[in-house]
């Protein structure tokens, strides 16, 4: 009789739930900023929640971990909040680079429990490029990419001097088919 009594109650003691879920992959452009938000269950408000790195759960790096309470913690570029009334986890990485590609998880520290729970999200982010196309004989003419939307104040990150390739600061244009591309670089 009190056997049957407990095992419902087994259900509803706060910690019984491990259902996290988050996106599984979300993708930034290099240099801007990037949320991800990951849902949990009622009853782990107070636990510790964490963003981590590597394509093996047992093996990831933890890069930024709450306290269990409500304020945001941060490093260098990554911060992790935990909204205990909306049960969700909201992490950014912030001026994205290209080595941020990766896979992460986003976890709840289950302490005195064999293994914390967590979910993977993969990570892309992608280079900002633009594709200009020109006709007809202007091969031979230089090419400019500029960093200002005032023409007569532009600042010119990289231009050609009639040959096919030119490099210069984190810009990169490479000419074929009358066509030339930069491609933000870091």
């Amino acid at each position: 009789m009190y056997l049957l009594l407990l095992f419902p109650l087994l259900f509803w003691l706060p910690g019984s739930s491990y259902e996290i879920t988050g996106p599984e992959e979300v993708n930034g452009l290099e240099q801007s900023s990037l949320t991800v938000q990951c849902h949990y269950d009622p009853g782990w408000e107070t636990y510790r929640k964490w963003w981590c790195r590597g394509a093996d759960w047992s093996n990831c790096e933890i890069i930024v971990i709450t306290t269990g309470t409500e304020g945001a913690m941060k490093k260098d570029r990554v911060s992790i909040r935990d909204d205990q009334r909306s049960h969700v986890i909201t992490v950014t990485m912030e001026k994205l680079r290209r080595e941020d590609t990766g896979v992460y998880w986003c976890g709840i520290e289950r302490a005195g429990i064999t293994a914390d729970h967590g979910i993977q999200v993969k990570v892309t982010v992608d280079t900002v490029a633009a594709r200009c196309h020109y006709g007809p004989r202007w091969e031979a003419y230089m090419k400019q990419w500029c960093g200002e939307a005032d023409e007569s104040s532009c600042t010119i990150l990289v231009q050609t001097t009639g040959s096919k390739q030119a490099k210069k600061n984190r810009a990169y244009i490479d000419q074929e088919k009358r066509t030339f591309t930069v491609t933000l670089q870091n």
